[in-house]
């Protein structure tokens, strides 16, 4: 990679988010506050619902998370409102269509017209008028395995359980996940997304549901390794709440310590958890910098919805948790990172 290539866009940093669902829709509404180069990195692994009907009858990848992401970054012309509300649009009634979100059926036929996800993710990105890019993490749709106890007499019986809902539904403790394809196969990763984190000023991992939309990034091989290498700053965003089933009971530093358990190479630049979510912040500060990371407790939640990421404020945050870090490849994250809206500073990235 030249140094050039390193050299941030002179309009805001190059960032890829890392998720899937409503944590990734969050973090995707706060980034495009802070650059116009966000790349999403969506999770493929669902089986439920409109996507998971979609993927049984067709083989081919859950739309659901992608539909979501390109939603986040649409752009705010008349056209792309209107294919934002139709994209987001779902059928009701009793029939063979009923659930289906209209986004879900056009990327799906996208798909079978292209014969390419990433073709049909960036035509659709053109009728969304998008600002940035969504790509799956893999090509091929995945499956999620955990091991759980707690499902039997015995309390610490592992048992192993597959499939995204039945994992982020279980009544168990989930020990350990791991993913591969429907046929039993090392999963490969998108070669545009390895290529987008590796080039990337800042990666964001989190927030979301932890077991089944965070960490199943870091569990397909190519992409892990180029999330330890890549030069860029990384960050990671906590929930707000535990989620009922998948991490039911975990404070914040246990998720931490779950994703050290899952990628103890990793290293990360910043933790950012919402202030009255964490009730011991001295512990929070140890797990985080058991990865290298400094802690950063800020207000981000929307007012009245305590389990709901407040974009602006997370924009806010992002912002302040960059402000003076400084990426592998010798990048100071200032300047753009730091400025608070309404301060005096030059909005700028250098």
């Amino acid at each position: 990679m030249s140094d050039r290539s390193r050299e941030p866009a002179p309009d805001g940093p190059r960032v890829v988010a890392l998720g899937g669902g409503h944590g990734l829709h969050a973090t995707l509404s706060a980034l495009r506050e802070i650059t116009p180069h966000v790349t999403a990195v969506v999770t493929v692994a669902d089986d439920g619902g409109s996507s998971g009907r979609l993927r049984r009858e067709l083989g081919m990848l859950p739309p659901g998370d992608l539909r979501k992401a390109l939603v986040a970054l649409s752009g705010a012309d008349d056209n792309a409102k209107l294919w934002n509300s139709v994209f987001r649009h779902r059928f009701g009634g009793t029939g063979a269509l009923a659930g289906h979100a209209i986004g879900n059926l056009v990327l799906s036929g996208l798909i079978e017209v292209l014969g390419d996800p990433v073709a049909a993710l960036d035509e659709a990105a053109r009728m969304l008028g998008l600002t940035g890019r969504v790509l799956p993490m893999s090509c091929e749709p995945l499956d999620i395995e955990a091991d759980v106890e707690g499902l039997d007499e015995d309390p610490a019986a592992i048992r192993r359980i597959r499939g995204q809902v039945a994992v982020a539904t279980t009544p168990g403790r989930v020990k350990r996940i791991g993913v591969q394809t429907s046929s039993g196969d090392v999963p490969t990763a998108c070669p545009e997304a390895l290529a987008a984190v590796r080039s990337a000023d800042l990666v964001v991992l989190g927030p979301g549901s932890w077991f089944t939309s965070v960490l199943p990034h870091l569990l397909v091989p190519e992409l892990h390794r180029a999330l330890v290498e890549t030069k860029a700053a990384r960050v990671v965003v906590l929930n707000l709440v535990p989620q009922p089933g998948e991490t039911a009971g975990f404070s914040p530093e246990q998720h931490l310590d779950v994703l050290c358990q899952h990628a103890p190479e990793l290293r990360v630049d910043a933790v950012i958890a919402d202030a009255d979510a964490v009730s011991t912040p001295d512990r929070l500060r140890r797990a985080a910098a058991a990865l290298g990371a400094r802690a950063h407790l800020a207000p981000v939640a929307t007012p009245g919805a305590a389990d709901r990421h407040d974009p602006g404020a997370l924009a806010r945050s992002l912002r302040h948790a960059l402000a003076g870090t400084t990426s592998a490849s010798g990048q100071e994250m200032v300047g753009y990172a730091g400025r608070e809206p309404g301060g005096g500073e030059e909005d700028t990235w250098r």
